[in-house]
């Protein structure tokens, strides 16, 4: 059976195919190897800007043809590769011989051996997986984020002068306004916006064990500690000083608990604003041809929102194991952070699904301010804890009790029983005046 959209066991691969596509740039397994020939290239580079002695006559005139092997890398070269591997049975020789190749056909075979010189598979893998890393959460995963985010604060904006009741423990509440409930999201997302800007993307580069064994016996008067934080700085991210054999994860597993707590804030928002739907405060903007439900032809339903909840759960499943398992690894290193960081772009795939879908569940928002009002009005009670406020401000006694009193029974407040409450009041007619100009619709803070 062929691999297409039909086909793919992923949904991420197959139906929404379309929603993640960018990120097959950077996690496919085409994406992958590219990035590690991306490094293997680039630190042969570094090895000849150093020089070593046997480097030293190379003609750097060549260096653009080199990073054409990267740059202009495509599937067929891709697919070159895992032919040699299976030979090889092992995916970073295939890379290198790959390599090797390229320099016959540019001339330079007597270089080759320099080539993943004294390297272990790890640096290859602990440098290229950080940095398709940051290149997909700086080109992709952190612009998604800023547009929902900038569109509900839009929204914000748009309602912010919109009076609603709150609701804490599902009762009606102190009145608030929608669009400083959408800020209180914006605020939320800033928070770990900001956070994400604070992490930094570690690479392991150190040779076998993480000591520069074969470095450091070919060649030992160079400084190769100094050599490997400048070659590691160039391409953007931070070596990790002493390590095993592999990078000890722990910069990815805090990536990986932040981009979970910004997809907890969003199921949060999804809730809410299907709450709101299912409570008439927002309509649906309704699309000729589509099906709500196949038995029920009225329904609209809050697909995008509740899509959205769910991609996001799958996301912070996988993201809470990346966390927890990678940072552990046995004694100087296993295999079990290997077959998991192939994983990498699955809950960031589930994320950017997510925030499309709530991006188009937005999209098709329209205020329902009719319904919003009604529950205002019908919610008078809410103004107590206003008016008992104001008389203790004035010290009135038991003010708390007394408006208690008032509204904690079955009966029906209205804004003629506290009109009628204020009147009986025993209070100067300034402070009945200040009263009487409380509503549920007024009575919404700073």
């Amino acid at each position: 059976m062929d691999l297409n959209t039909l086909t793919a066991i992923s949904p991420i691969d197959g139906r929404y195919r379309n929603k993640a596509i960018e990120l097959a740039h950077y996690f496919s397994e085409y994406g992958l190897i590219r990035y590690r020939v991306l490094v293997e290239v680039e630190y042969f580079i570094a090895l000849c800007e150093l020089p070593l002695p046997q480097l030293s006559n190379f003609d750097q005139a060549l260096f653009p043809a080199l990073r054409k092997i990267y740059e202009e890398f495509t599937i067929e070269n891709a697919q070159q590769i895992k032919e040699i591997e299976k030979t090889t049975n092992h995916d970073i020789k295939a890379v290198e011989y790959f390599i090797k190749q390229q320099f016959e056909a540019l001339d330079i075979a007597q270089y080759q051996e320099f080539v993943h010189f004294g390297l272990t598979s790890q640096d290859i893998n602990n440098t290229s997986i950080p940095l398709l890393l940051k290149d997909a959460i700086e080109e992709v995963i952190v612009p998604a984020w800023a547009q929902l985010r900038d569109r509900i604060e839009e929204l914000a904006k748009n309602w912010e002068r919109v009076s609603m009741l709150a609701r804490t423990h599902g009762q009606p509440a102190s009145p608030t306004r929608l669009g400083k409930e959408l800020m209180v999201f914006v605020n939320r997302l800033d928070h770990q916006l900001n956070l994400l800007n604070t992490l930094n993307h570690a690479a392991k580069f150190g040779g076998a064990t993480g000591n520069f064994n074969a470095h450091q016996v070919a060649y030992p008067d160079t400084q190769w500690v100094d050599f490997a934080n400048k070659f590691v700085g160039s391409l953007g991210l931070e070596r990790s000083q002493v390590t095993t054999q592999i990078e000890h994860y722990d910069y990815m597993a805090a990536w990986m608990d932040n981009f979970k707590r910004l997809n907890t804030i969003l199921i949060d928002f999804n809730r809410d604003v299907w709450q709101y739907i299912s409570m008439n405060y927002f309509t649906q903007k309704i699309k000729a041809g589509e099906v709500g439900s196949s038995a029920m032809p009225h329904k609209v339903n809050p697909i995008d929102f509740e899509n959205s909840e769910g991609n996001l759960g799958i996301a912070n499943a996988i993201f809470t194991h990346l966390s927890e398992k990678l940072p552990i690894s046995r004694l100087q290193r296993d295999l079990t952070d290997s077959t998991v960081l192939r994983n990498l772009g699955t809950p960031l795939g589930h994320t950017v699904i997510a925030l499309k879908a709530t991006l188009k569940g937005l999209s098709k928002l329209q205020l329902n301010k009719t319904v919003i009002d009604q529950d205002l009005e019908a919610n008078w009670a809410v103004v107590a804890e206003a008016i008992q406020t104001i008389l203790r401000r004035e010290g009135y006694p038991k003010p708390y009790e007394a408006l208690k009193t008032l509204t904690r029974t079955n009966e029906k407040i209205t804004s003629h029983s506290i009109k009628i409450f204020v009147e009986q009041l025993d209070v100067s007619d300034n402070v009945k005046s200040e009263l009487s100009q409380i509503t549920p619709f007024n009575y919404t803070g700073v």
